[in-house]
């Protein structure tokens, strides 16, 4: 089966069938994290550049080790010591890189829609690892895997995303994801992080955290952005808390079997108590390893799917 894109841009449009085999593919290729060797030669054959133009932790970490365990050659790209400090053009970098054959480009960037305009300038594939406030499609892939690994599927389940929804990526993909696999999706925070007319994109929208946790499977937890806000939207972090961070005392209103999701990095005593964010209904830490799994599954089928699994 091939997939509709050779690129991935975002999850906004993707048919649930491309998102299936995203998903099953991850499964297949997460038993070799299991090895006592976490290596296959499957991508020998592709040269993948990591452009990283944000700092990154966990997304930038599970790339190069997806593509490690793929056995493929990577680049990492270091703004700071590129000549974007020169005052290059991105275009240009990326036409001066592709000029020494490479076949995938990684990029994160501060700039909604730059992953779709490289697709529109490159012969590389492109994947999107976080463009502005746009999108976040691995993470949302992740997530979805992780809901997924739990319940066995995504149809039906209702899934609460608490935070700052204006300034987050990873929010729009899981709402374009969740939604085209059948989910229920709902948004709650302050009314001063919640976009504009965000009831479009088909969620349902509270600004009180009892009632959007009201009957609710998964509780995904996003942090605030400080970096990406401007001034005053918030009175201050301990009130953000006291309203709307996730707490023992809030779990109550979820139904019996919950979930507890957080995409990192956490600000703990914010958004999401320790205790809860450490206890038995977190799934933090599978929601990294699957992380790894999922980049290597979209690296793997953007590269054709044609490389032995063994």
């Amino acid at each position: 089966m091939k997939l509709r894109s050779p690129h991935l841009l975002g999850l906004e449009g993707v048919p649930a069938a491309d998102i299936n085999l995203f998903l099953d593919t991850a499964v297949t290729l997460r038993e070799i994290l299991s090895r006592p060797i976490k290596k296959v030669p499957t991508l020998r054959h592709i040269t993948v550049l990591n452009l990283f133009f944000e700092p990154s932790t966990r997304t930038r970490i599970s790339f190069e080790l997806a593509e490690k365990r793929l056995s493929a050659d990577q680049i990492n790209f270091s703004k700071a010591t590129s000549s974007v400090t020169k005052g290059e053009t991105l275009l240009d970098t990326i036409w001066n890189i592709e000029a020494m054959k490479i076949d995938m480009v990684v990029i994160r960037h501060s700039v909604g829609g730059t992953p779709y305009f490289l697709s529109q300038h490159c012969d590389s594939k492109i994947i999107n690892a976080g463009d502005g406030t746009h999108e976040h499609p691995t993470q949302g892939l992740l997530d979805m895997l992780t809901m997924r690994d739990k319940y066995g599927k995504l149809e039906g389940l209702r899934v609460v995303i608490v935070g700052d929804i204006k300034h987050s990526r990873v929010a729009r993909s899981n709402i374009w994801g969740l939604k085209t696999l059948g989910a229920s999706v709902a948004v709650c925070g302050p009314t001063t992080l919640l976009p504009y007319e965000i009831e479009k994109m088909g969620v349902d929208v509270y600004t009180r955290i009892e009632e959007a946790l009201d009957g609710a499977d998964v509780v995904n937890v996003l942090r605030l952005q400080q970096e990406r806000q401007s001034s005053g939207l918030l009175p201050s972090l301990r009130e953000y808390s006291i309203r709307f961070g996730i707490t023992k005392e809030r779990l109550k209103y979820l139904k019996p079997n919950f979930t507890i999701m957080h995409p990192g990095p956490m600000n703990r005593g914010v958004e999401i108590s320790s205790e809860v964010a450490d206890g038995p209904d977190s799934v933090i830490l599978p929601q990294v390893t699957n992380g790894v799994a999922v980049r290597m599954a979209v690296l793997y089928l953007l590269s054709g799917g044609v490389g032995k699994i063994e």
